[in-house]
């Protein structure tokens, strides 16, 4: 066992001395130690519970013969970050994550790792250092938050950023407001939707790195402590039989994770995280590769933020176990994958069931032939640029419209809300991507302006930043290369003319390349936003959101 270096031999005896005072017996010492990562903290509600989630994996471990030891990271909480300088900090706390995991988990040699989590950048940041530890792993997470119910009506978190655009617009009193504000998140769990925390604990679940249920299950249900226990068990099997993360994360658990994805609709910023583990493990997946998936993978789960469904609707319907069911029929999934529950896919798909085809749409009847997700390319986005086009309004999926120019999210932010912005205009926020922003912020707050003011059928976003998972419309995402990278948005000026075609995957600007050259060579050298700390730092540090805005040397 990997643990033995700090607990066997006459040399070790002051090592045992240590663990004696945290009142292990002598059995407990001579157990696996199985180190239970836990994402606890009281400012995040997908992560408020998850003490009550961490004591029942270790009971599932102690059942197994393992000895438990709960450590912890730190976690953001999205929402709360969103549209203020905390933001910038959310995508950077990824790889203190996946740093803080390494160091705990090499320090005391654990032999295998149990990871307990909820939330955007978490749950990847967690699944980085388990391919990079490549120590056997297992995850569960916390659940989805159960929907709200206004009247009839369910709601969640992005009603209520939706909210304050129809406040704005005065289609809706402030009253009404404080009304939905008490009422949209109901208790805890990961945000209720399709948005980044779910659709990240989905994927976790049809790359093979989690049991069947652990995306969807509600944070509220009893079974969701089962599926703890069960996972707490699971880990010792893993640990038996030495299956590692890298037995289980390769080109085609990727691929498979993508495919889900798509079929989903699910957020834009999972595309930045599965390039993020794909390099962590050590597997080439170039972003062209979306494309390739999504044109062969039908749309079939329209949840919110694009459909009236929410996650608990997902879960009774048979959650991701019944969606790779559905693919596997129609021979989307590439079966040959190792996974965490011992099981072969076919075996899992053999007792999966899809019990609503109006949550889950079988392969002959999808929304669409094409899956949710897009990856444009052209002279604005010559490494790429990413788009929910499950989301996107038909009239807006082809667009031509002139430039409005913005270099922050706020300044984008005061155009929208003092309404100047017009129908057919192609909103441009630049300087937020991983270097300019730095941080590369989710830009939540003006996507749902725009969908509250009813203009997510008539204006264009585009960025080098982010959205939300929450966000609706055109919004076009990770534009890169980045401004700050001198990239070709960085040309960009007022009335220029932008060319999208999402069915065509190109987003072009109505420039030649000698103009394009010519503008980038008298910009002047971009100054950065922070001068001191762990943005600094990290701004000099990542790469491109083309390559999943991963740490360089």
């Amino acid at each position: 066992m990997k643990s033995d270096i700090v607990k066997s031999g006459i040399e070790r005896a002051p090592h045992r001395a240590l663990l004696r005072a945290l009142g292990c017996t002598e059995k407990e010492i001579r157990q696996p130690f199985i180190g239970i990562v836990n994402s606890f903290t009281e400012v995040v509600p997908g992560h408020i519970h998850l003490r009550s989630i961490a004591e029942a994996v270790k009971s599932g471990v102690r059942q197994a013969g393992g000895t438990p030891f709960e450590v912890n990271t730190i976690a953001v909480c999205d929402g709360i970050a969103m549209n203020h300088f905390g933001m910038r900090f959310s995508l950077p706390s990824r790889e203190i994550i996946a740093d803080s995991v390494e160091i705990v988990a090499q320090a005391h040699a654990f032999d295998a790792l149990v990871f307990v989590t909820n939330c955007d950048k978490i749950i990847p940041g967690m699944i980085m250092a388990a391919a990079r530890l490549n120590v056997p792993s297992i995850f569960v997470s916390g659940g989805p938050m159960l929907a709200g119910r206004m009247g009839a009506q369910s709601v969640d978190l992005n009603s209520v950023f939706m909210a304050v655009g129809k406040v704005a617009r005065r289609k809706m009193s402030q009253a009404e407001l404080r009304e939905l504000e008490e009422i949209a998140c109901p208790g805890c769990g990961s945000c209720a939707g399709m948005f980044t925390a779910n659709t990240m604990n989905c994927l976790t679940e049809a790359l093979g790195m989690a049991l069947g249920g652990n995306g969807t299950i509600p944070a509220v249900d009893a079974r969701r402590i089962r599926l703890a226990k069960a996972t707490g068990l699971a880990i010792m099997e893993l640990l038996r039989r030495d299956v590692r993360p890298r037995n289980i994360i390769n080109r085609n658990s990727i691929y498979n994770a993508l495919v889900v994805d798509t079929a989903l609709g699910g957020s834009t910023n999972s595309v930045l995280h599965l390039m993020a583990i794909a390099h962590e493990a050590g597997v080439e997946f170039p972003l062209s590769m979306v494309n390739d998936i999504s044109d062969r993978t039908p749309y079939l789960c329209k949840l919110s933020p694009t459909g009236d469904y929410h996650i608990e609707d997902f879960d009774l319907a048979g959650g991701v176990p019944a969606l790779m069911a559905e693919l596997s029929k129609a021979k989307l999934l590439r079966p040959r994958v190792v996974r965490v529950s011992g099981r072969s896919l076919s075996d899992e798909n053999a007792t999966a069931r899809n019990r609503n085809e109006n949550v889950i749409h079988p392969t002959s009847a999808p929304y669409s032939a094409k899956g949710g997700l897009a990856i444009l390319f052209g002279n604005l986005a010559p490494e790429g640029a990413v788009v929910k086009a499950a989301a996107v309004a038909p009239e807006m999926l082809s667009h031509r419209g002139p430039a409005r120019v913005f270099d922050s999210e706020e300044e984008a932010t005061t155009a929208i809300m003092s309404r100047s912005i017009k129908a057919g205009e192609v909103v441009v926020v630049r300087y937020e991507g991983p270097k300019g922003g730095p941080g590369m912020p989710e830009m939540l707050t003006p996507t749902s302006l725009l969908t509250g003011m009813g203009m997510d059928g008539k204006v264009a976003l585009i960025t080098d930043g982010r959205f939300s998972g929450a966000t609706r419309g055109a919004a076009i995402g990770h534009v890169s290369p980045e401004a700050a990278a001198r990239g070709p948005i960085a040309a960009v000026r007022d009335g220029d003319i932008i060319r999208i075609n999402i069915a065509r995957r190109t987003l072009d600007i109505e420039l030649s390349d000698r103009e394009l050259k010519n503008r980038l060579s008298k910009l002047p050298p971009f100054e950065p936003k922070v001068a001191a700390g762990y943005l600094k730092r990290y701004s000099e540090m990542v790469s491109s959101a083309s390559s999943g805005a991963v740490f360089v040397s």
